[in-house]
């Protein structure tokens, strides 16, 4: 093998194991934790405060390693995931999992020697959570794996939080809650219009399960429990008005998208814009409602 040949073999395994953390839904884990962190009350070195936010950057990517460790058969099925490091043949499972061992261990030492071992030991059930009780048990056992499965993705605002204090209060429980209450009609949203994969691999989501009709009702309803944690911290006196007008009006929008996604008959993937526009305004619906959550907390400091 020539030198250049070499080169490019170390650089492509490089890309593949930064492919592993799955960099997309890490920047939703870092950006939540920022916000969390920035949220909570009092301060925290910047140097400290970069540590945590690289720790459970780690912690997440580690977890999405094990993650795709685990379910590189039903990847390989899914057209989606297809072209995944381990479905598609570009690296082998014992490298993915040492990978995401390592990189858990690494993450959470590393959050309990820099930062503080609450947060640390926090960050180590949320692996924990997303690589074992999510992945391994819930996926492929019930239509419910998003619904109990979305505290794996809700932990994040919580250790921001708990970087700076040391401890958990209401606050950082509703951040959790919203993420939480969030997560089903986020993916749902996606299991409709992506439902022939699901179906194909055999994980029994929602739509799967239940048939689109239900789902949808479900969504409608998950959006309205979720419009209600949204805006529950400005009466209750923990945010200004800048987050709770942001609330209010994000909330109104993604019920209105997901009465219009109860309210749709199609079957047809190709024909199904409801879907798609809840499923692109759920992810703005996040990044803003935090953003405004810091952008409130910074004026009322």
């Amino acid at each position: 093998m020539t030198t250049a040949s070499t080169s490019l073999y170390g650089l492509a395994s490089a890309r593949d194991l930064f492919a592993l953390t799955k960099p997309r839904v890490m920047t939703l884990v870092i950006f939540t934790a920022l916000c969390g962190m920035l949220a909570a009350p009092g301060s925290i070195h910047p140097v400290i405060g970069f540590t945590a936010i690289l720790a459970i950057s780690l912690g997440a990517g580690a977890s999405a390693a094990l993650n795709q460790w685990y379910e590189a058969d039903i990847d390989a099925i899914m057209k989606r995931t297809s072209q995944r490091p381990l479905p598609a043949g570009r690296m082998d499972a014992e490298t993915a999992l040492h990978f995401g061992i390592g990189l858990s261990v690494f993450s959470v030492v590393l959050m309990g020697v820099a930062v503080n071992w609450f947060s640390a030991v926090f960050l180590a059930f949320s692996i924990f959570f997303y690589a074992v009780v999510y992945t391994i048990w819930l996926k492929r056992s019930t239509p419910q794996n998003i619904v109990i499965g979305g505290a794996a993705g809700a932990f994040p605002p919580a250790i921001g939080w708990a970087a700076v204090t040391g401890d958990v209060t209401l606050m950082p429980v509703l951040l959790f809650a919203i993420i939480f209450f969030w997560t089903p009609p986020h993916f749902w949203a996606l299991a409709l219009f992506m439902n022939s994969d699901y179906s194909k691999a055999g994980i029994p989501m929602m739509p799967v399960v239940a048939g689109r009709e239900s789902t949808r009702k479900q969504i409608f309803g998950y959006s309205l429990i979720l419009a209600a944690i949204a805006i529950a911290p400005y009466p209750l006196g923990f945010t200004g008005a800048i987050y709770g007008i942001s609330a209010i009006l994000l909330s109104v929008v993604f019920s209105a998208l997901s009465l219009q996604v109860m309210m749709s008959q199609t079957s047809e993937p190709k024909d199904m814009a409801a879907e798609k526009r809840l499923f692109k305004f759920s992810i703005l619906y996040l990044f803003a409602l935090f953003a405004a959550l810091v952008a409130d907390r910074l004026v009322l400091a």
